[in-house]
């Protein structure tokens, strides 16, 4: 078997040359793979995108942060669950109280000083016990305080620029909807 430098048929050796991705299909893609990990839809990607650029500051962070600090992304942070679909459940499903009120929006934005607990009934359940098991491995990311044993956090801070990670695909995403 003989691995040729082009596609098979009739538009392959001799037809126009492969380009690599467009500008806009990298835009695309990386808007594309952030509504994915996250979980969220085209609309509320828009107005995340629109409340970013009209707060102060650098907007590529603004819309991180934005991301990282829907209630959903910070029970996935907080090591309570194995995947951030798995959050949007939990949190869907009722079993998550924020100060002390019960809470079904996953989207819902959570503040600097707010208590995340578990539902009183789900602590009794044979999920936290496991849970107790694999918490005292994982540590929270610094703008977030778990209290292990109680199963219950407190949210110190919004995420600093370090605990975002890479700022290139949200680049990109602002570029995509600034056009």
């Amino acid at each position: 078997m003989v691995k040729r430098a082009y596609p098979p048929g009739v538009h392959g050796k001799g037809g126009r040359s492969r380009r690599g991705v467009s500008e806009f299909g990298r835009q695309l893609l990386a808007k594309q793979r952030i509504k994915k990990i996250y979980g969220i839809l085209e609309r509320q990607l828009k107005r995340y995108f629109r409340e970013a650029q009209a707060q102060k500051g650098d907007a590529r962070e603004n819309l991180m942060r934005k991301f990282e600090m829907r209630l959903d992304n910070v029970i996935f942070r907080l090591g309570w669950v194995k995947s951030r679909s798995g959050a949007r459940q939990l949190v869907s499903h009722g079993h998550i109280w924020v100060n002390s009120q019960r809470l079904d929006i996953p989207s819902y934005e959570v503040k600097v000083g707010d208590t995340i607990t578990l539902q009183e009934k789900i602590k009794k359940s044979k999920l936290v016990e496991n849970l107790t098991a694999v918490l005292k491995k994982y540590e929270a990311p610094k703008w977030l305080v778990s209290d292990k044993e109680k199963v219950e956090a407190k949210v110190l801070s919004a995420p600093a620029v370090d605990d975002l990670g890479d700022l290139t695909p949200i680049g990109l995403i602002i570029e995509f909807y600034s056009r």
